[in-house]
């Protein structure tokens, strides 16, 4: 199991075509201790601590994490898992929603870049501007040609980002069709869970093939060096959350930054 090199295994190089049926959802590869995986997670997180406060003091750079997969793959519960035990101060997530009648007044990522972490902050977004690539194409609102200009659009203005110091790092969350039944299933299942359901769940179900294809392209098209897509086998939901947590670290530690030297000598100061 690549726990100390995460980022190699899941990462969508740059230019290569994806195909999702070649890589298996509940793939761990051997790692199939789920107290070891909560062990390891948990030492992620404390590094992430460290790293957000380092982060916060330099006030230089950004991060942002996209999450996106099908419904049920678990962006809510990645976000728990993977964040909890940071400062909530100095990180901010977002869920994007449908776009209000102001938001359609501008182009597709106005409403996505206000909402892009300032320095020193991590920001995660629940969805994102990709779903402008995705729901849009696969309900046959926007056309190949416009799905691809779009595809342009937005390396650029991931590119802006990453030029201002905002580190992108963008998880998709890869599960089984079958997996996705069984979550459902649960949620009808569970009176906690219900208010999850809603009946355009099944209709989206049926277009899995069409979002399968619109993801791998959307990939292809638009991981680049300064803002990869990772593919995450997400069937295990322990797994999932080893793996972005640990790439995340990895990323961030890489970095190497430092607190800000003090703008004064410190050793002759007195607190009277």
């Amino acid at each position: 199991m690549p726990v100390k090199e995460a980022r190699s295994a899941f990462i969508v190089k740059p230019g290569s075509r994806v195909d999702l049926t070649r890589i298996d959802p509940r793939e761990t590869f051997g790692f199939s201790d789920k107290d070891a995986a909560a062990k390891h997670i948990e030492g992620n997180v404390k590094r992430l601590f460290d790293a957000q406060r380092r982060l916060w003091a330099e006030n230089k750079r950004a991060l942002l994490i996209v999450l996106q997969g099908m419904d049920t793959s678990g962006k809510d519960g990645t976000i728990r898992h993977c964040m909890t035990g940071l400062d909530p101060s100095g990180v901010k997530v977002v869920s994007f929603k449908r776009p209000t009648e102001k938001e359609l007044d501008h182009d597709f990522l106005w409403r996505v870049h206000a909402q892009a972490p300032g320095k020193g902050e991590i920001g995660v977004f629940n969805r994102s501007h990709y779903e402008d690539v995705l729901v849009v194409r696969v309900h046959g609102l926007i056309d190949m040609r416009t799905c691809r200009r779009r595809y342009e659009h937005i390396r650029a203005f991931e590119s802006l980002l990453a030029d201002s110091g905002v580190m992108v790092l963008k998880f998709f969350l890869h599960i089984s069709k079958d997996e996705q039944k069984a979550r459902l299933e649960e949620r009808l299942a569970d009176p906690t869970k219900n208010w999850k359901f809603e009946e355009g769940d099944l209709a989206e179900r049926r277009k899995w093939d069409e979002y399968q294809r619109a993801y791998e392209d959307a990939m292809g098209a638009t991981s680049t060096a300064e803002a990869p897509w990772f593919i995450v086998p997400s069937d295990r939901k322990w797994f999932r959350n080893l793996c972005v947590s640990q790439v995340i670290a990895e990323t961030v530690e890489s970095l190497k930054i430092q607190y800000p030297k003090p703008h004064v000598d410190v050793k002759k100061i007195k607190v009277r």
